[in-house]
């Protein structure tokens, strides 16, 4: 009996090491990983930079409490903030943690503006953590059940519809912050409209709310920007990232600008580990490495590539409902579930998601070889094509 808890069901795949782009499990079998731990390895797996600064880092301090100065922690701000355009950054463990992060912001903005019960708007089909608050956030009924009651405080409305957010605007007067992702990931890659963040920034802007991104996976080069905002030329008053920022070692950020920079105050939040400096080395190594290699803008031209690809081969194909993405973010909707298609593709040696029950989702990593991209190619429209 496995003494570990049954919350991700049985596992049968034993993964031992990794280099590039593929792993290995414990027979010897490579598989091509083209969800990068979900999101997380941009870089691949042993990267030598990742590598050398996480060992130089555990040769003299792994840990120290944030009741004193972290060279690294300050200087991984400061790459943030360069990369960003934001003001100022509160590291944490993960991104569930910078969502909670970002949540306690607009609550003690709200509060701090004496607004009574502030509310956030959120979307339907959105994924923004596990924990109580970030559950209650998200718009996946089936992973809310069983925590009831959840907590309070959120207005949820269709995700990419405009018209609802400012319907909700005048419906109630305690709405103080909108929390959205650029692109829903967990939601099956949903890519809104060109302008959709634009029109948000505008509603926030005249009715004095807080705009908050959830950037957790689009977010550190992702969609083929540094933010996904960038894409459409404006400034969040919070954006929320994790993942990708540490290439594996758990590490998540919250920055803020404008009004929001200062709301939170000494004893209104903290961490023990967040933004330590074994953390922090690896921020520093993964933004440093997406810089000198020039890897964010090889990440659309890439994803550019993959996309045309898929949408080529899938055109007509009566089993394809649509093909999406932006940078390396794809999602091939099928028209019945298909989380078997996971199964069948480590069979052939890739690594896939299945998510929102009948979307594949692709997350590779920003290192792929062209022969490695024609390979995840291949291997999907395979996958497809048997379905």
């Amino acid at each position: 009996m496995t003494t570990l808890m049954n919350t991700y069901g049985a596992r049968t795949l034993t993964l031992i090491k990794g280099e590039g782009s593929r792993v290995w499990d414990a027979e010897g079998k490579s598989y091509l990983d083209a969800i990068s731990g979900i999101a997380v390895c941009g870089l691949g797996y042993s990267h030598p930079a990742v590598t050398k600064a996480l060992c130089e880092q555990a040769a003299t301090l792994l840990h120290v409490s944030n009741y004193y100065n972290i060279p690294k922690q300050q200087y991984l701000a400061d790459l943030l903030i360069a990369q960003s355009g934001m003001q100022k950054v509160f590291f944490s463990n993960s991104g569930a943690e910078a969502n909670e992060a970002a949540i306690k912001i607009a609550r003690k903005y709200g509060n701090d503006k004496g607004v009574k019960n502030p509310a956030i708007i959120v979307m339907a089909n959105s994924f923004h953590g596990r924990t109580l608050a970030t559950l209650s956030a998200t718009g996946n009924v089936k992973v809310q059940i069983g925590f009831e009651p959840l907590v309070d405080g959120f207005i949820r409305v269709p995700y990419d519809d405009v018209a609802a957010v400012k319907a909700a605007a005048k419906e109630h007067n305690n709405i103080v912050a909108i929390l959205v992702e650029p692109v829903q990931g967990e939601g099956g890659v949903r890519v809104p409209a060109p302008e959709y963040l634009n029109q948000l920034r505008a509603i926030c802007d005249s009715n004095e709310w807080l705009l908050m991104l959830d950037e957790i996976q689009t977010g550190n080069g992702r969609t083929g920007t540094y933010f996904a905002y960038q894409h459409n030329n404006i400034l969040p008053d919070v954006v929320t990232t994790a993942k990708g920022l540490g290439n594996g070692v758990p590490i998540g950020a919250c920055l803020a600008q404008g009004k929001a920079a200062d709301v939170l105050q000494p004893g209104n939040h903290g961490s023990t580990f967040g933004g330590n400096p074994l953390a922090c080395s690896a921020g520093v190594a993964v933004i440093e490495t997406l810089l000198a290699e020039k890897l964010i803008p090889h990440v659309k031209i890439l994803g550019d590539k993959l996309l045309t690809a898929f949408k080529t081969t899938f055109a007509g194909n009566s089993k394809v409902v649509e093909v999406r993405g932006k940078g390396l973010m794809i999602g091939i909707e099928l028209n019945a579930p298909c989380a078997e298609l996971m199964e069948k593709g480590r069979a052939k040696g890739i690594l896939i998601n299945v998510t929102s029950v009948n979307t594949i989702r692709l997350l590779p990593t920003f290192i792929l070889t062209d022969a490695e991209a024609n390979e995840l190619v291949s291997k999907v429209v395979e996958l497809v094509t048997e379905f």
